[in-house]
């Protein structure tokens, strides 16, 4: 089973929505409807971060033994989680691209032997 991960553009777009609704909630957390993204973001970064690691688990197993659709769903819910815990901890989108940039052109296996107290 080797699907092509195919064209990214769908998925930018998809994300780039992502991220201009969770800055929204941030900037403006008191809405007529109730925000879970304004919940996790008001509880702070300890919180994202123990969200963003059971939902880590859960794409996971759904990888391991799901179906196609629970996969996708729990990876849709885990970028989620980890675009609200970079929100929690200030880091953007800018400072993601920029290490992944500068991983660019070099093999996983040289890039973490580069990298300190791992």
């Amino acid at each position: 089973m080797s699907t092509p991960l195919s064209s990214i553009d769908r998925l930018s777009g998809a994300l780039a929505h992502l991220a201009t609704t969770i800055d929204a909630r941030a900037s403006d957390p008191q809405t007529d409807k109730p925000s879970w993204t304004a919940k996790l973001l008001q509880d702070g970064p300890v919180k994202c971060a123990k969200k963003l690691g059971e939902e880590g688990v859960e794409a996971a197993l759904a990888i391991a033994a799901g179906t196609q659709e629970e996969a996708a769903s729990e990876a849709a819910d885990l970028l989620y989680h980890l675009f609200v815990a970079l929100r929690s901890r200030g880091v953007s989108l800018d400072d993601v691209a920029k290490a992944l940039e500068a991983r660019q052109g070099i093999s996983g296996v040289e890039e973490k032997a580069g990298r300190k107290n791992t």
